[in-house]
């Protein structure tokens, strides 16, 4: 009567059975012994010949999986499962229908790992649930590299890319983002030229042409520009928004933090000057006007006054004001005598066109800096990523919007 309940509780179909329990309260497990019943038929299909039939088992492996478990005990299957002999008299081993797609566990404590993961450092997971951290990382690369075998780029035109680190300050990567779908389809170990081509054989390898990717948004960055028009020959360059606001914004606290020095008032007024006006605190927002009403000839002012003209830019209804208004900027920027901004000027005239692109292309890496947070969040959990595998999969796994019911229909997205 037990066995038959757990029977239907593991949803263990004909002409497999449960055979007998035996449930070990010192050692805190549940072993649930599987059989299948004598003369029966299994089903088989060789996807390599294609051979397809009914078979009788021809002989039998012991095997074992991990399962949820049961309250606060180590749950085990184990079952004798058959091998088919095939016409051509090849053996192949019959997969039961709760075997997951790594070695030694269940496809619904898979899935349970899978959710977990997701949200909790690789180790964690592995202290609560007695299970290593190889064996874990081995189940998590098995299901990535099943999904990312799926991918179907052919309608993806335009992407987003940029550097993040493995490690603070050093071993980078770079992510590949399908900015229409939301979702990183690529990572390249490195920041160079050379992950632009990396991206390219996969994109090809996936059913993309790379003559249809038509626009990319990226930083400034010369080996990413050089990666660009040497590999995605159609491809238009939008320089991210962030990325140029960001320019400015080095220029304008060069500005203050050289000001400082002579002039006490402005000490602790970083972020009165970084940020933008609708996110300053209602101190902050005071402290600037008390500054902006003193009358007094700040250089951090004028460059505040430049960075917020900057930003005007973006409002344009378009490109031909867009550029208009851009031209109006440089030339004031150029001739603001502040060294800092000037130099930012002669950047931004160096990107000129990408910069303009944005008016024509809308698209930014504002996508690119959220998936980056929840990067940074797992990578802050997990006290960084000793290798790139182990990285690449906590990137996909976290931002990649892979299919993994497709994989494992006990699997529910969180």
């Amino acid at each position: 009567m037990l066995e038959e309940l757990f029977q239907k509780a593991l949803h263990i179909e004909k002409p497999f059975y449960v055979k007998g329990l035996n449930f070990d309260e010192d050692a805190k497990r549940l072993d649930i012994e599987i059989d299948f019943e004598r003369g029966a038929l299994f089903r088989y299909k060789d996807e390599a010949s294609g051979q397809e039939g009914e078979y009788k088992a021809y002989d039998t492996e012991k095997k074992s999986w991990r399962h949820l478990n049961f309250f606060e005990h180590e749950c085990y299957l184990s079952c004798r499962v058959p091998r088919v002999k095939l016409e051509d008299g090849s053996v192949r081993q019959v997969s039961p229908s709760w075997e997951g797609e790594s070695l030694g566990f269940t496809l619904l404590f898979e899935a349970l790992l899978l959710q977990m993961c997701q949200k909790m450092p690789v180790r964690t997971v592995g202290e609560m649930v007695s299970v290593s951290d190889d064996k874990l990382w081995r189940m998590l690369e098995k299901y990535v590299g099943i999904a990312l075998s799926r991918a179907d780029h052919s309608k993806i035109t335009a992407i987003g890319m940029d550097e993040t680190s493995r490690q603070r300050g050093h071993d980078y990567i770079t992510l590949f983002v399908d900015l229409n779908e939301r979702k990183t389809i690529h990572v390249a170990e490195g920041k160079g030229s050379e992950t632009v081509k990396s991206f390219v054989e996969d994109f090809k390898a996936h059913k993309g042409e790379p003559e249809s990717i038509k626009d990319v948004s990226c930083d400034m960055s010369p080996a990413f520009i050089k990666g660009i028009k040497d590999n995605l020959k159609e491809a238009q360059i939008t320089f991210d928004r962030f990325h140029v606001l960001k320019i400015i914004n080095e220029a304008v606290d060069d500005i203050r933090k050289a000001e400082v020095k002579n002039n006490p008032l402005l000490k602790g007024t970083k972020y009165l000057f970084l940020k933008n006006e609708e996110n300053l605190t209602v101190d902050q927002k005071s402290e600037l006007d008390e500054l902006k009403l003193s009358k007094l000839n700040f250089q951090s002012l004028k460059a505040l006054s430049i960075r917020e003209a900057f930003q005007d830019i973006y409002e344009a209804k378009s490109v031909k004001k867009f550029e208009l208004l851009l031209k109006k900027w440089h030339w004031w920027a150029s001739h603001c005598r502040l060294e800092p901004m000037q130099k930012a000027a002669r950047t931004i005239k160096a990107h000129w066109d990408g910069i303009v692109n944005w008016k024509r292309s809308l698209i930014n890496n504002g996508l690119l800096e959220g998936l980056n947070s929840l990067i940074q969040a797992a990578k802050a959990k997990a006290r960084g990523f000793r290798t790139f595998r182990n990285f690449r999969i906590i990137v996909f796994l976290v931002t990649g919007k892979l299919n993994f019911k497709e994989i494992n229909p006990a699997y529910a997205p969180i």
